[in-house]
């Protein structure tokens, strides 16, 4: 049988939000072999899109937010999970079957899709890549072993290749997918101030901090910082306008927290990508924001805020040791944080050319190889994941209940949808997103007065 690398490899990718989609999409331009420059920083981009999928679910990103990801022209196509485990053996059918897929999921949802591909029973099944879209700082030993039977588990440092291989060699499982790479979204020119120019950004994120009080206590302490020091531009960078929604919900949005405080003139919010914020940033402060990664990888300073605490929930105990914790109080008499070389190294940001790190261009070398080993293969093994019925009797059966592939029957072929059963379908899955996204959480609130 010709080897799968013989020819363009088929790849596709199933993501279930905007972050996710865009670390898949740059993620599987820079594993797929025969695509040497596909491993080099900014070289992704060029490289040829995957066959998209996203997820449906109330983080299903809106066309705004995956077109802000700047990362496809093509839309990606909104399936349900059942939907994608069709689409997958059909193709096989075809004879155009994937050769790679992505898993850009959470790590339940990466659990019952593993399951689903295992049940089509595929005569030559596609090699199957996961991963984390950012800092991995909380549910680390659950989510690797709900990711454990995907044929490469990237681990975006060596720092995190050491936490994962030890994880499954913990309870006995096989460590041999984990590849250590890095964050695929890293990239960008070096910083570089302009005489003129001082611009403060404040990387926000959905669910950190979570209470009402501690995001208007950060709220203030910007504002706050923005009057003190006039001649700089602080400038809040949000990640979804109202009623958008990532990976997590979000209940108290900064947009709506703003409405209560005057603001100076050198105060606003921003949206767009993340990358070209960064163009004109001279300081990036957040709580524990994966955007402290890209802005270190480009040596732009960084501040972690100990404001609220250092603290497991906030995730950002992950830079203990990196030199960039400090507080408000210190931004506000000028502090600007030096970061440790050491850490920066372990976790392969902004450290080129310092001793044992990898340089980027080079970061998912490793990945693309084992990709390209397994396709030129004979056909995989069967997928082998550590959750079981023997091994999680009572925790895996829920898992694949809340993603409704335990009883699926994928042999069936997929019924044909007239043109009001689609209608009404998507009516219903708009009106069940706006009770997720705005009706539910108003009634949390009230529940708490």
């Amino acid at each position: 049988m010709p080897s799968r690398t013989d020819r363009t490899v088929r790849v596709a990718v199933l993501a279930d939000s905007d972050t996710r989609w865009k670390w898949g999409v740059l993620t599987a331009r820079r594993i797929s072999p025969g695509s040497p420059e596909s491993s080099r920083a900014g070289g992704a981009e060029n490289a040829p899109a995957p066959t998209g999928f996203v997820l449906r679910g109330r983080a299903t990103p809106t066309t705004r937010q995956l077109a802000e990801t700047a990362v496809s022209d093509t839309v990606p196509r909104e399936v349900t999970g059942a939907e994608f485990l069709r689409e997958v053996r059909v193709a096989a059918e075809r004879g155009e079957g994937y050769d790679v897929v992505v898993l850009a999921l959470v790590g339940g949802t990466v659990r019952a899709v593993l399951q689903g591909i295992a049940d089509l029973g595929l005569e030559r099944r596609p090699v199957l890549v996961t991963g984390y879209v950012g800092v991995v700082y909380e549910k680390l030993a659950d989510g690797l072993l709900l990711r454990h039977g995907a044929d490469v588990v990237l681990a975006n440092s060596r720092h995190d290749a050491e936490r994962f291989r030890a994880v499954y060699e913990g309870v006995g499982a096989d460590p041999g997918s984990v590849v250590e790479a890095a964050l695929p979204f890293l990239g960008g020119a070096p910083h570089k101030p302009e005489p003129g120019r001082d611009t403060l950004v404040f990387a926000a994120q959905p669910s950190v901090p979570v209470t009402k009080a501690e995001r208007a206590y950060v709220l203030r302490r910007l504002v706050e910082h923005a009057r003190l020091h006039p001649d700089r531009e602080v400038l809040l960078k949000l990640r979804s306008r109202p009623g958008e929604h990532t990976t997590h919900l979000e209940e108290f949005p900064y947009q709506k927290l703003v409405r209560e405080l005057p603001t100076p003139p050198n105060f606003r919010l921003v949206y767009g990508h993340m990358g070209e914020v960064l163009d004109r940033t001279d300081l990036l402060v957040t709580v524990s924001s994966t955007a402290a990664l890209e802005a270190l990888h480009r040596r732009i300073p960084t501040a972690i805020l100990t404001d609220l605490g250092v603290r497991e929930p906030l995730g950002n105990h992950h830079f203990i040791g990196s030199g960039l914790l400090t507080s408000f109080d210190a931004l506000d008499q000028g502090a600007v944080p030096e970061p440790d070389e050491r850490w920066l190294a372990r976790q392969g940001v902004g450290a080129e050319g310092l001793p044992g790190s990898i340089p980027y261009e080079q970061a998912f070398d490793a990945a693309r190889e084992r990709v390209a080993r397994l396709l030129s293969g004979p056909p995989l093994a069967p997928v082998a994941p550590y959750y079981t019925a023997e091994t999680a009797g009572g925790y895996l059966p829920g898992i694949l209940a809340r993603h409704r592939l335990d009883r699926l029957d994928l042999s069936a072929p997929e019924p044909r949808e007239s043109g009001v059963r689609r209608i009404v379908r998507e009516a219903a899955r708009g009106a069940y997103r706006h009770g997720v996204q705005r009706v539910a959480p108003v009634i949390r609130r009230l529940g708490e007065l």
